[in-house]
């Protein structure tokens, strides 16, 4: 049986090694910070505008990390990301320790981490095609994939566990990732050569990324159906409120839960990486969005913690699907040179969204209360399928991934 060219990539494996680690401990980080706020502040309120701090920075410096990530080694961006965040973590250890950290103090750590991530999540994205040949690129993506939701799945449950004996052992384990994940960096070699941008800086080159999107509908539908669908229907920053107040199980029980969407979402990239999609991937993609808003309602109304687990599962397979095909559309059809602009454009749309779906589940949550808020989420993503089946009939129609 040929060995997986990938196993045998020494630098994509050090690129996989620091994203996982790093991953992790962001994950970690956001179970703890949000405990930590509804433990001080017990507000809904207060757990949505962590998120917001996090998606503010991300939307203001869309135009600058794309550009960056185009004209900077993605390599060296990655290291600085992550010594950033270290040592906001290593902050939050000492307030924690010293018993002075606040609401403010948090929310402030929020925007820090924020605006590392606005450049971490856009260089990440577009490392991977530099790192592999284009032959094995999609089968590199799937891996990643894996990965990540490997991350996603240990790095809440981790939290919510280590969370019992202290905010602070959280934030200093986060810490000791993050020094990994950096030390992994130093390992990654370029087997494309990259593209750098020489355009001088202009509105022209900073918008290029919104204008190949907006070029390419498809693309357009895709990643403006996930930003809609994860901006309405996550219900993640609620966890703490379900934990709490609903399901009744403490810190151990928001750890396994956070980490549910991710357990559903690494089955599924398994079962994609064995059985692509090869065939309706338009509507395959509508249809697992769909599936994601109707768990997503039975999560908000379920009070028995296993069915709950469950629904979140199946919501986390299916953004999955979705994942997979923008990823593929992004990756496939984007030349290098102006691969970060567009990565941040989808970094935008899909991962700074799930902060401010967080800020608007906060929001009806205050208003209405958590399960209200929930179950409007995912009747509102059953909207925008209908909605977008409508307007993006050339995505409903797609068959193959492949650039038409």
């Amino acid at each position: 049986m040929p060995r997986n060219p990938l196993l045998q990539n020494p630098s994509f494996l050090a690129y996989f090694a620091s994203r996982v680690a790093t991953t992790m401990a962001l994950q970690m980080l956001m179970v703890a910070v949000g405990y930590q706020m509804y433990d001080i502040t017990h507000s809904a309120w207060d757990l949505g505008l962590v998120g917001l701090l996090q998606f503010i920075p991300a939307l203001l410096l869309t135009l600058i990390v794309g550009h960056v990530a185009d004209t900077f080694d993605r390599r060296r961006i990655l290291a600085l990301c992550c010594t950033a965040q270290a040592a906001v973590a290593i902050l939050l250890v000492c307030g924690s320790l010293g018993g002075w950290i606040s609401r403010e103090h948090i929310l402030i750590a929020s925007v820090a981490l924020g605006t590392a991530r606005a450049f971490q999540m856009t260089a990440q994205q577009a490392l991977p095609p530099l790192l592999v040949p284009a032959g094995i690129l999609p089968q590199a993506l799937a891996f990643n994939s894996a990965g990540g939701q490997f991350a996603f799945i240990t790095g809440p449950a981790a939290g919510g566990f280590i969370y019992v004996a202290g905010a602070h052992v959280v934030y200093a384990v986060c810490a000791l990732l993050l020094i990994v994940g950096i030390a992994a960096l130093t390992r990654v070699r370029y087997v494309n050569a990259p593209i750098r941008s020489r355009e001088p800086v202009s509105w022209t080159t900073l918008f290029a990324g919104f204008n190949y999107i907006w070029h390419n509908k498809s693309v357009l539908g895709a990643t403006s159906l996930d930003l809609f669908a994860v901006l309405l229907g996550g219900a993640t920053a609620l966890l703490p409120i379900y934990a709490r107040d609903i399901l009744h199980t403490g810190t151990w029980g928001l750890g396994i839960l956070r980490a549910g969407p991710a357990v559903g979402a690494l089955a599924m990239s398994i079962w994609l990486t064995r059985r692509p999609i090869q065939h309706h991937t338009g509507k395959a993609m509508f249809g697992a969005v769909a599936l994601y808003g109707v768990a997503t309602i039975l999560f908000g109304l379920s009070t028995n913690f296993l069915f709950s687990l469950a629904m979140l599962v199946i919501s986390g397979a299916g953004d999955m699907v979705s994942v997979v095909i923008r990823q593929s559309l992004v990756q496939l059809e984007t030349p290098d040179e102006m691969r970060g602009r567009v990565s941040s454009v989808n970094s935008i749309f899909i991962g700074a969204s799930n902060q401010l779906g967080e800020f608007e589940s906060g929001v009806t949550a205050a208003m209405f209360g958590a399960v209200p808020s929930v179950v409007i989420g995912g009747i509102g993503t059953l909207a925008v399928v209908g909605i977008w089946m409508r307007f993006f009939p050339q995505l409903t129609q797609r068959d193959s991934l492949q650039r038409q």
